[in-house]
């Protein structure tokens, strides 16, 4: 199959939600209180269907298990990847996520949950939460049990356009007036340490997680410091944000035209912004933003044309060997 396969996005009610997916993107939210866009998904907690021609209507776990073909038979028991839209319209609560090891154990098989952060948009002066300033567990717990928040987490200042990786162990908080598109291990683990003694619609406060959240938080915090690489294209960019275990992410800054290779097992991409045409050998197809699909494997070339952004991504394989989308670009680059 070499069809691109446009996916229906899924939402989620959540207590920081607001109303910006259905502003900005037109989605058909099921309230003021959307918080997040599952774009595209195979977990048992939200999954995607397809959109469109032959596969229409199908989950996109069936894809994976009845078409591997599609993915290039990559070597997973499961879709790797999760993609969403976050809209904090409130701060999240404070959280951490657990590896791969300690989800299998713990969470009855779950994968553990490293992610990146695409800053799409957020209010002037907007920071978030990132990292902490315990040195050692003791210190850690000692000024979670005080309630010590503020001598404890870190900020960091934030502007659309910014990137973000945060493996698994971060302590993090997106907050309030933040639009974000998030690409993640395929995970819905998430331990909650701190909530701001928040509320939810019945007068309870929401659960915490703080002895898993304690066992799993990296002590000292490690800042992974993102170096996107940026390669110009005839007709637009490419930036490489980050290529690590699970996964590689790029932006696609498309001006007029651009050509690009299949060079993974498949692709994942979102538009963020703009709109214009997929052209494949098969056909062409219409991109406007809010769009979210698939590029099976066999799809080898295609062009995208118009004036838009698109956030990509492919899966790699923890510690192993995996193709780079455009390292012919790169090695061209370092050679100028």
């Amino acid at each position: 199959m070499k069809k691109p396969i446009f996916l229906e996005p899924l939402f989620q009610e959540r207590i920081w939600g607001g109303n910006r997916l259905s502003k900005i993107y037109g989605y058909q939210t099921p309230s003021n209180r959307t918080g997040e866009c599952w774009a595209i998904s195979a977990h048992s907690n939200g999954q995607n269907v397809v959109r469109s021609g032959e596969l229409k209507g199908k989950l996109l776990e069936d894809l994976w298990r009845e078409f591997p073909d599609l993915f290039g038979h990559f070597e997973s028991d499961r879709f790797p990847l999760l993609v969403k839209i976050l809209d904090a319209n409130d701060d999240l609560s404070v959280q951490v996520h657990p590896n791969d090891e300690y989800a299998s154990e713990y969470e009855y098989g779950e994968l553990g949950k490293t992610e990146c952060w695409y800053i799409i948009d957020c209010d002037e002066n907007a920071d978030m939460i990132f990292g902490h300033r315990a040195q050692s567990k003791e210190e850690f717990i000692r000024m979670v049990d005080n309630g010590h928040w503020n001598d404890l987490l870190q900020r960091v200042k934030i502007k659309p356009g910014d990137f973000f990786y945060v493996p698994s162990g971060t302590i993090h908080a997106l907050c309030k007036g933040t639009l974000v598109l998030e690409t993640q291990q395929s995970s819905d683990t998430t331990y909650r340490v701190y909530d701001y003694d928040r509320r939810d619609d019945k007068g309870n406060l929401r659960e915490l997680h703080l002895e898993k959240a304690i066992e799993v938080t990296t002590v000292p915090h490690i800042t992974s410091k993102v170096e996107p690489a940026f390669i110009k294209m005839s007709g637009g960019s490419i930036i490489t944000f980050v290529e690590e275990d699970y996964f590689t992410v790029y932006k696609w800054d498309v001006q007029t035209e651009m050509e690009l290779m299949q060079e993974s097992h498949f692709l994942l991409a979102s538009v963020i912004e703009g709109e214009g045409t997929l052209c494949t050998q098969d056909g062409e197809y219409a991109l406007q933003k809010g769009d979210h699909f698939i590029l099976p494997h066999d799809l080898d070339s295609f062009k995208i044309k118009g004036t838009l952004q698109l956030i990509s991504s492919h899966p790699n394989y923890k510690g192993g060997q995996h193709r780079k989308m455009g390292s012919t670009a790169r090695r061209k680059m370092a050679n100028i």
